[in-house]
């Protein structure tokens, strides 16, 4: 008679998982945090695994009626998400993470050690599913890493490129979320603006309101009553009345915030078909400018419990490089800034 272990039956259960409520999810119950988290879990049991203790926030038990906080450490117990094959309600079975993916984003990691992994995000990727896509890069690391507890310690635009953190222990998530709240984590960015900039060294400090709808499609608009949004921004290279290169500092991070700071200063990011200039846009497409012209180029903090201090670097990608060589070498007769297009009032 074998000693060897019965072989289970059904799914096998998931991971436990350490999820960090965000700024955009202040506020929320921690039932329906949960419910969200756990999509293929009916809420019945989502509100036995509360009620049993088995969900922990910063490690101890909470209410489902419990609002959470930016920055709140929700645990997650191992779940299964389907019911065996052939039982009632069974459905199927869960898509598999397809390889090239996995493949583009383990050779998009640029760092990595035991706390975190720092991936140079391609453009056109989302950071994790949902909204219409199975498939992020949360979700490749995590079918590259099965053994490993992967959270996103930030996001980035779906047609952002550039620097983005994970955490693979939990203690690191709290510490860079920490670090976030703090505003001692600095992230910058370049952008390529529409227009010449003569703004110089310029702080935008205008609040954005994060909720709104239109046509069914979340936008972002500057708004007395909005979240607090700071950006500084820096001209680095100018290509004369068509374009500026600028380096952008984030003191928060809110949704769209660079693409609607930009467009309120009267210079849209390029190439941004939301709240960009669609005439630019399309004499910058010349210049072989495909994508939004967005790019997270470093992020650096100090670790609090060594003092020791990190710093990540994504190179621009080639498409985004080659659109400033051609820009350099021959610049297009683009719109002038749309601040200074604007007709001037009748006296």
């Amino acid at each position: 008679m074998s000693d060897a272990p019965a072989p289970q039956s059904g799914p096998p259960r998931s991971a436990v998982r350490q999820l960090a409520a965000t700024a955009e999810e202040a506020g929320q119950r921690l039932d329906r945090f949960v419910a969200k988290a756990l999509p293929q879990v009916p809420l019945s049991h989502v509100f036995r695994l509360i009620r049993k203790g088995e969900v922990r926030v910063n490690g101890k038990r909470a209410a489902g009626s419990r609002r959470l906080l930016a920055g709140d450490i929700v645990r997650l117990p191992p779940v299964r998400t389907l019911p065996p094959a052939g039982e009632a309600g069974a459905g199927p079975a869960p898509r598999r993470v397809p390889p090239k993916l996995v493949e583009e984003i383990c050779a998009a990691i640029i760092h990595r050690d035991a706390s975190l992994l720092v991936v140079n995000k391609p453009a056109g990727v989302a950071v994790h599913g949902g909204s219409g896509v199975s498939f992020g890069v949360i979700e490749a690391l995590r079918a590259a890493f099965p053994d490993e507890t992967l959270e996103l310690a930030h996001r980035l635009d779906r047609d952002t490129s550039g620097c983005l953190l994970v955490a693979r222990k939990a203690s690191a998530l709290r510490t860079l979320h920490a670090l976030l709240r703090e505003h001692e984590f600095e992230k910058r960015y370049l952008a390529l603006l529409v227009g010449k900039w003569e703004l110089g060294k310029k702080r935008i400090d205008s609040p954005l309101r994060t909720d709104l709808r239109f046509k069914g499609e979340r936008t972002v608009r500057v708004q007395a009553g909005g979240k607090s949004a700071i950006s500084d921004f820096r001209p680095v290279q100018f290509f004369g009345r068509t374009a500026t290169l600028v380096e952008v500092s984030i003191r928060t991070g809110r949704t769209h915030q660079i693409r609607v700071h930009a467009a309120h200063a009267g210079h849209p990011v390029a190439g941004d078909d939301k709240y960009g200039d669609a005439q630019a846009n399309e004499a910058l497409a010349a210049c072989g400018l495909r994508r939004m012209f967005l790019h997270a180029s470093s992020v650096s903090f100090v670790w609090p419990q060594s003092g020791t201090e990190f710093s990540a670097n994504a190179p621009l990608p080639p498409d985004l490089a080659e659109v400033i060589d051609r820009l350099a070498a021959t610049p297009v007769r683009g719109p002038r800034s749309p601040r200074r297009a604007a007709p001037r009032r009748a006296r």
